[in-house]
């Protein structure tokens, strides 16, 4: 079975679309031989990536929010693209009693990099330093690294995605 190396979704800004996109990219990982606690992470990922833009953001014109990822040679590029909102994506250090403000965080430890990118006035991408305003499209990725099981290789492979934790 021939696996495809990107998926493209427009998905409705509404919550439902986290769950549907953890899915479909935990299914596309699966059938690429990604091992599935390894798949766990990048699919935490794409959720703190939706929820954030859901939460912090507006949606693109056509009231929908554009996940996409990609296999790369040995990296996963997963990226969320919303109407843009009134801050820039951010890593918070939340007190401990607080409820939320943790996704970034949880992002940056698992990604090697991660990112924003605002489509400025002219339609051209800005990058990392862009102010986010309302009505600017922004994407916020992130890229993590894979690698060959070494266990696994010898029968076709099994990809596994290792975190900036594992350095």
């Amino acid at each position: 079975m021939e696996v495809g190396t990107s998926s493209v979704l427009l998905l409705p800004y509404t919550a439902s679309s986290v769950g549907v996109a953890r899915r479909r990219l935990m299914s596309d990982l699966a059938a690429a031989g990604v091992l599935e606690a390894t798949a766990c992470d990048a699919g935490l990922v794409l959720s703190e990536l939706i929820s954030n833009a859901l939460r912090h953001a507006s949606p693109l014109a056509d009231a929908t929010v554009r996940v996409a990822w990609r296999l790369d040679g040995d990296c996963l590029e997963i990226a969320v693209s919303d109407g843009g909102g009134p801050t820039v994506p951010a890593v918070n250090e939340p007190g401990q009693g607080a409820i939320g403000g943790r996704g970034l965080g949880i992002v940056d430890r698992l990604a090697l990099r991660w990112g924003v990118e605002t489509a400025g006035e002219s339609g051209a991408a800005e990058r990392d330093d862009a102010a986010g305003e309302g009505g600017r499209e922004t994407t916020v990725w992130a890229r993590l690294a894979l690698y060959f099981d070494p266990d696994r290789r010898a029968t076709g492979g099994g990809l596994v995605i290792a975190s900036s934790r594992d350095a």
